[in-house]
């Protein structure tokens, strides 16, 4: 079997069984294992974990299926609540025990539970007044029913501010082949193993996930794009609500494609307004997990600002805006079978994703050692899902090093962080040989 029907096979194929919760990283497994919730007060020990979303699906409209939100595109976004639980019914200590176990004595499945969303942006395009020969001005009252909801977005950002030990937003993006509630599943794992101290969120928008694999991908491609607008928007909101001191943002596979751009187009408002952006969106960590973007284009939309000095010709002794506060994480892996199929459509020589220390010329080695800040990060281990590409939680040594990351703040050549470096920006998990 080729590759190209070998990796459609495997990822046309329709998972039967619950979804199971990821396996302990190995800074957790007992007996010396980190201990997991430390800050969590009484009154939010629960099993369930409480997600906010933001989404430009559509409602589904299949009267059979059990998802609120389907694949097609919403001309906007509605944003509210979604639980996950943990299944079979179990209570909040034999979950904290479960959560530590390299091998659990008890099965802990993920469900989706209660739905509710909290309010709906005005549809799009935002209707228009010519207000004279050469003047058009938005509607006044579409503006209006923007700011409520963006207020009363924000308002619920604050709300789970309050209940959470630190004031900061995780926002997890997805990548294809998934629903809401797969989604969902990944924003509670990592939610869950990051301690449950951050305000958890996910940003979800209509990646195709039936019907045939090569049309699905390629409408999943063009939803992505039509998915940016509006994760620019949620992030600048995020950004700019009062009490949030930083943003840990996560996306995998197609997700860092849509992260980027919209990222790319935050950088160019902050920088054109004089702003640095690291100062005017709060982002801390930056992980682009197994990505699914070209290695030519992803070093464009990173770098770009570098190579356009007029952009910041304002900027006093031509220096270069900050960007982050914290790192840009890259988790890549030679072995990534779902990456492939993108290989082969797009024709695209380099996915990121499967970029290894020795496809980094040394010349840009050096390019990133001097950016600073940029870390890639490449397994080569056992693979721990079926074709290799959802490893950051499927395999405790590199979900281990995510929550080191993400939880702890600690960098790539920090103590707990099992990585040798292999160059200037360059990193890899140590063989079982080489640990300490």
């Amino acid at each position: 079997m080729s590759a190209l029907m070998l990796t459609v096979a495997v990822l046309s194929g329709c998972a039967t069984k619950p979804r199971q919760l990821m396996p302990t990283p190995l800074v957790y497994q007992a007996p010396n294992g980190r201990v997991l919730f430390e800050q969590i007060a009484t009154a939010q020990q629960r099993p369930e974990v409480d997600l906010l979303f933001i989404t430009n699906r559509a409602a589904e409209d299949d009267p059979e299926s059990r998802l609120p939100y389907g694949q097609t595109r919403r001309k906007g976004m509605v944003f509210g609540s979604a639980e996950v639980r943990m299944v079979p019914a179990i209570d909040w200590e034999t979950l904290k025990a479960q959560s530590r176990l390299a091998e659990r004595t008890r099965e802990v499945a993920l469900e989706l539970g209660a739905v509710e969303e909290s309010g709906a942006f005005p549809s799009e395009p935002y209707r228009i007044i010519r207000a004279g020969e050469n003047t058009l001005r938005r509607d006044p009252i579409e503006v209006r029913e923007f700011d409520e909801t963006k207020v009363a977005f924000q308002d619920e950002i604050q709300r789970r501010l309050a209940l959470s030990p630190k004031k900061e937003v995780m926002l997890y993006v997805h990548g294809f082949n998934e629903t809401f509630a797969t989604a969902a599943f990944t924003a509670a794992e990592l939610c869950h193993f990051f301690g449950r101290e951050q305000v958890c969120s996910f940003f979800t928008w209509p990646a195709s996930s039936t019907g045939n694999f090569l049309i699905s991908y390629t409408t999943t491609t063009e939803s992505a794009e039509y998915a940016v607008d509006h994760l620019k928007k949620t992030l600048r909101m995020i950004a700019a609500t009062p009490g949030v001191e930083r943003l840990q943002l996560l996306a995998h596979s197609r997700g860092t494609a849509v992260l980027l751009n919209a990222l790319r187009e935050l950088m160019i408002e902050a920088i054109a307004s004089g702003a640095a952006p690291a100062d005017a969106y709060r982002i801390d960590n930056l992980v682009l997990l197994s990505p699914d973007i070209d290695v030519d284009i992803a070093g464009q939309k990173i770098t770009g600002f570098v190579s356009d000095p007029d952009l910041t010709r304002a900027w006093p002794d031509n220096s270069l805006p900050r960007l982050l506060n914290g790192r840009l994480s890259i988790y890549a892996s030679p072995d990534d079978r779902a990456l492939l199929v993108s290989r082969i459509l797009f024709r695209s020589r380099n996915r990121v994703g499967q970029l290894r220390p020795e496809d980094i010329s040394p010349a840009m080695q050096t390019y990133f050692g001097n950016l600073g800040r940029v870390d890639l990060i490449t397994f080569t281990g056992e693979r721990t899902d079926l074709f290799g590409h959802s490893y950051f939680t499927t395999n405790p040594k590199v979900s281990s090093d995510l929550v080191q990351l993400v939880r702890f703040g600690r960098g790539p050549g920090d103590p707990g962080r099992d990585l040798l470096r292999t160059g200037p920006a360059t990193w890899e998990f140590r063989a079982e040989t080489d640990s300490h």
